[in-house]
C-alpha cells in the first residue's frame, strides 16, 4: 500500500476542512495519497512535525521561523502560494489629520492584532522599531489579541485594531495589504476615512515545511503533484480562490529576514508569548 504523505494544517475557520478535503482528493486521482491532521495552534503543529508525527506542515512565517529554532535550521520550505511572496503591512491612520510620518506618532497609541501575528504586530513594531518608537516608551501599544496561536491567520484581531482607530479609541493600526485591498474593496471599510502613513518593506508568509529528513524522492513527487493544480481547473478555482491564490509555487526562504528580525528584537521565543 502507497504509504500517505501525512500534512498538517491549523484550522482558524470551518472552510479550511473544505480546502483539505479537495486537496486530498485531487492527490489521490494523481496516484499521490496524502491525508491531514488539524491543529488548533501552531505551537502544537510545529511539534508535531519536529517530533516526526506529520511529514509535511503548512505553516505560518511564525511557525517557519519556529520549525527552523527547534530543528537548528534542519528544515526546508517546499512549496508556497504565489500570494505568499512580496507581501506588505500598512500603518493607518485616520485622513485629514495631524500625523504624516512615524516620527509623529510618538506618545500616541497604535493598535495591533494577536500577539503572535506576524504582519499585523511583530512587523509592524519591528518597522516602528527602525524608525526610533518603541512600544511603551514612546507610544502606548493595544494588541487586540484574538484567537491567539492562530498566528494572525484568523484577521479578527487585524479587524478589530482598525475599527479602533475608526472609533477614535488609536492613533494608527497595522493592516495586512492583502486584508486592506480586500476589505476597502467590498466595501467593509471606506478608504476615505483613512492614510497610509508608511508600508513595511516586502516579506514572505506562508510555506509548506518538511524537515531535512523528509525523503527526497517522496517531498519532489509531493511538490510536483501540489503544482500540478492549475486555476483555470473549476475543480480546482474554487479551492484555490478559498485559500487565496492561483497558483503554487516553489518555496523560498529569502523572504523571512524581517520578521526575523523583528522576532530577534522582541524576544518573541524567549518571553514564552
Amino acid at each position: 500500500m502507497n504509504k500517505p504523505i501525512l500534512i498538517g494544517a491549523v484550522i482558524y475557520e470551518p472552510k479550511v476542512a473544505v480546502i483539505w478535503e479537495t486537496i486530498k482528493e485531487f492527490f489521490a486521482s494523481e496516484g499521490c495519497p496524502i491525508d491531514y491532521v488539524f491543529y488548533s495552534n501552531y505551537e502544537l503543529q510545529v511539534r508535531a512535525l519536529v517530533d516526526r508525527h506529520i511529514d509535511i506542515a503548512w505553516n505560518s512565517p511564525l511557525a517557519w521561523l519556529d520549525a527552523l529554532r527547534q530543528t537548528g535550521g534542519r528544515c526546508r520550505a517546499l512549496a508556497m502560494r504565489d500570494t505568499d511572496r512580496d507581501r506588505v503591512s500598512h500603518l493607518v491612520v485616520r485622513a485629514g489629520g495631524s500625523i504624516r510620518t512615524l516620527a509623529e506618532l510618538r506618545g500616541k497609541v497604535v493598535a495591533t492584532g494577536a500577539l503572535d501575528s506576524p504582519q499585523a504586530t511583530l512587523i509592524p513594531l519591528e518597522v516602528l522599531r527602525r524608525a526610533g518608537l518603541t512600544a511603551s516608551r514612546d507610544f502606548e501599544l493595544v494588541r487586540f489579541n484574538v484567537l491567539v496561536g492562530k498566528h494572525g491567520d484568523h484577521v479578527g484581531g487585524e479587524r478589530d485594531a482598525l475599527g479602533c482607530l475608526a472609533e477614535g479609541r488609536a492613533d494608527a493600526c497595522a493592516v495586512l495589504d492583502l486584508n486592506w485591498q480586500s476589505w476597502t474593496g467590498d466595501g467593509t471599510v471606506d478608504p476615505a476615512r483613512f492614510a497610509l502613513v508608511a508600508t513595511t518593506p516586502p516579506f514572505d508568509h506562508c510555506n509548506f515545511t518538511a524537515l531535512e529528513s523528509f525523503d527526497e524522492a517522496r517531498a519532489e513527487r509531493w511538490t510536483a503533484t501540489l503544482r500540478r493544480m492549475r486555476y483555470d481547473e473549476p475543480k480546482h478555482r474554487e479551492m484555490m480562490d478559498q485559500e487565496g491564490l492561483k497558483a503554487w509555487l516553489p518555496g523560498r526562504t529569502s523572504g523571512y529576514e524581517l520578521l526575523s528580525d523583528a522576532v530577534r528584537e522582541q524576544r518573541f521565543f524567549e518571553s514564552g508569548a
